[in-house]
Formats: C-alpha cells, structure tokens, sequence
C-alpha cells in the first residue's frame, strides 16, 4: 500500500530551523553546570515546548533533538550529544503529542509527561555515564530545569497561538 508523501512547507521548515537556533541561543544565555552529574541547567527545555506546543509532535521532536544535540556540542558536554538527541527529541514528540492544538490542560499534562520523561531520560543517561548515584543527585535539579521549561513555554504559546498557523501532526 503506498502513503501519499508529507509535504512541509518551506516556511514551516525556516520556522522550525530558527527555532532551534533560539533555542541553542536562549540555553546558552543561562547555563548553571552541575559538577555531580557532569551535566547543566538550561532553558532548553522552554524551547522544545514551545516548539512542541505550536507546530506539533514533529516539530517538537525535530526542534528538541536537534537543539539539544546541537548545545551539548557548543557546550562542552559531548558525552551527551546522542542521549539529548533522543531524551529531547522524545521530550518533543511528546509534548506536541499530547498538547499541540488542544485545551490548557492537555497543554499542561502534555509539558508534565514530556518533563518525567526528560528527566527520566536524563537519570538513565547519568547512570550509565558515570553511576547510580549520579543519575539520583540528576533527577532534582532536571526536574527544575523541565518546571523552569513549563513556565516560560506556557505563556509564549498561549500568546502565540493565535498567530502561527501551522499544520499540527
């Protein structure tokens, strides 16, 4: 059986590109590395949901794999790049998921479930990196940095809604 192609188009595509520039740039704004986990609070987690929010599961998932990746490599936290990948990308898929073109609430359960997820991945990610104890001392400060995300990608999107236009898939 053959599908008909998805087709995006180039706005959405330059959308979605300086979307994840932004959210490189917004995360190296504020940056608080955590020496215990060899890791960082960022504001990574506020552009993914937004991006999420807006153009759907695709383009979060587009937006937060890249945009994670792409800010680990800045960052110096190499170690890192292919779990932020997937933990970020699957952070956005969610988000956009579960939230994308739907009530306040959805919005809110959806940036909750792609926080746990987030954070979840990150403990896992720690854990095997460096050890158990390391992916513990994570789940605090991952956890502020996902309810940080929330609260700066909720009010964006609730003003911006209106005026993107955009295909949620």
């Amino acid at each position: 059986m053959q599908t008909k192609p998805e087709h995006h188009s180039t706005r959405t595509i330059a959308i979605l590109g300086l979307l994840i520039a932004v959210t490189v740039v917004i995360s190296r704004l504020l940056i608080i590395p955590v020496p215990m986990t060899h890791g960082n609070i960022n504001l990574c987690d506020a552009g993914i949901m937004i991006a999420a929010l807006l153009f759907g599961r695709r383009g979060g998932a587009v937006v937060g794999g890249a945009s994670g990746f792409i800010l680990d490599l800045i960052s110096g936290y190499s170690q890192y790049m292919i779990f932020s990948l997937i933990v970020h990308g699957l952070e956005g898929w969610l988000v956009g998921q579960f939230g994308a073109g739907k009530s306040k609430g959805w919005q809110l359960a959806a940036m909750a479930i792609g926080g746990i997820v987030m954070v979840a991945g990150y403990f896992v990610s720690d854990s095997l990196l460096y050890a158990l104890p390391t992916g513990l001392i994570g789940v605090p400060t991952n956890a502020v940095q996902a309810v940080i995300g929330g609260v700066i990608a909720f009010p964006v999107v609730l003003r911006m809604q209106s005026y993107v236009k955009t295909q949620v898939n």
